[in-house]
């Protein structure tokens, strides 16, 4: 019988628990980036150039061509490339998180292992119902053969990284519009899912909102409406304007914020955190927030839109986190592929010992 991980001591920590290293890939793909690679290229290479002294980048590429022009690039930012592993391989997407393993720590050993979900691009390609992005799918492949250190651990679910927010102590958030999708997995329930989640991600206590933002290609991942920023403390995106598509939506998930409780029993502390408002050029209302930030090691990178509301959404932020800086890094361009820093990001976290047990 395989043992879970919950089993073996195993769980994942929260994001602003100590890293070894932040996983990236580098953007390629035309269909992604509608509004052209160079801006993403020079997005990426000032989020690399504000984690200078947080931690270790490990950037996945094509080929050594694809890896020459990312060290040119990095460079010319005044990027440290020896604080840059590079990864050669196969890949189709930048949003890594998605894609990317989930790692997890065994505190009492101080051991890594890490759980590769299945990826299926959001949505069953085998189904046109649901069929969204087959240009994606080989993204699946990428840690299967990259194999980063620890124990792996093979999840029989569909999962995205975004779609899941973990406070370390045993309590995770998500949407029911992403996890419960019938374009995820139609065959399992609602509680086969939560089983899958605390036995792979050794948390017992599960908060289900119920949608995300208008236009989320990705079904309402958690990541850009609530983020935990201390175990008993989350940060809630938050629409004032009650003509805006977002309000009503938000509005519920704050209600569900503000009434549910912790692994152990107590109340949350939610704060609002304001939106920001953008329409792609054809008019259609972009996904926008500031939830999509980044806990690193020293600094938390958020993202920023030229908005009136940037300001106050960085300060509160900050707020939350005295302790490291926060820096604002517009992704106005880079959101054209549906997604921002966040999304880019896949932390991994320090363990003392790094062999496969």
């Amino acid at each position: 019988m395989i043992s879970t991980p919950k089993q073996l001591g195993f769980m994942m920590p929260a994001e602003w628990e100590k890293h070894s290293a932040v996983w990236f890939a580098w953007p390629y793909d035309t269909t992604t980036f509608t509004k052209g690679i160079d801006n993403a290229e020079k997005t990426l290479c000032r989020i690399i150039k504000a984690l200078e002294g947080s931690e270790k980048v490990e950037m996945i590429v094509l080929d050594s061509v694809m890896q020459s022009r990312a060290e040119d690039l990095l460079k010319a930012y005044g990027n440290d490339l020896s604080n840059i592993n590079f990864h050669q391989v196969v890949f189709a997407d930048v949003w890594v998180r998605d894609y990317g393993p989930f790692f997890i720590i065994n505190r009492r050993q101080n051991k890594l292992g890490w759980v590769k979900w299945i990826y299926n691009a959001y949505g069953k390609v085998h189904n046109p119902k649901y069929a969204k992005f087959v240009q994606l799918l080989k993204d699946n492949e990428v840690f299967n053969i990259l194999k980063p250190h620890g124990k792996k651990f093979i999840a029989s679910m569909v999962l995205e990284g975004g779609g899941v927010e973990i406070n370390g102590k045993g309590s995770l958030l998500a949407t029911k519009q992403s996890l419960l999708n019938p374009n995820r997995n139609p065959n399992l329930n609602e509680e086969q899912i939560e089983h899958y989640l605390k036995d792979y991600l050794g948390v017992n206590n599960i908060i289900w909102l119920s949608t995300g933002l208008i236009n989320d290609h990705t079904d309402g991942h958690i990541d850009d409406i609530a983020r935990f920023v201390a175990s008993d403390k989350i940060l809630a995106a938050y629409e004032d304007d009650e003509a805006d598509e977002n309000f009503k939506i938000l509005d519920e998930n704050y209600k569900v914020l503000t009434s549910a409780r912790d692994q152990d029993g107590k109340l949350f502390e939610v704060i609002k955190l304001p939106m920001p408002h953008m329409n792609y050029d054809d008019g259609q209302k972009a996904p926008v927030s500031y939830a999509n930030f980044y806990i690193g090691n020293t600094v938390v990178l958020a993202p920023i839109f030229g908005d009136s509301n940037d300001e106050k959404a960085l300060a509160i932020i900050q707020y939350c986190f005295p302790k490291r800086k926060v820096v604002g890094i517009d992704c106005k361009e880079i959101i054209y592929g549906g997604g921002s820093i966040h999304c880019m990001t896949q932390q991994q976290p320090v363990a003392l010992i790094h062999d496969v047990i």
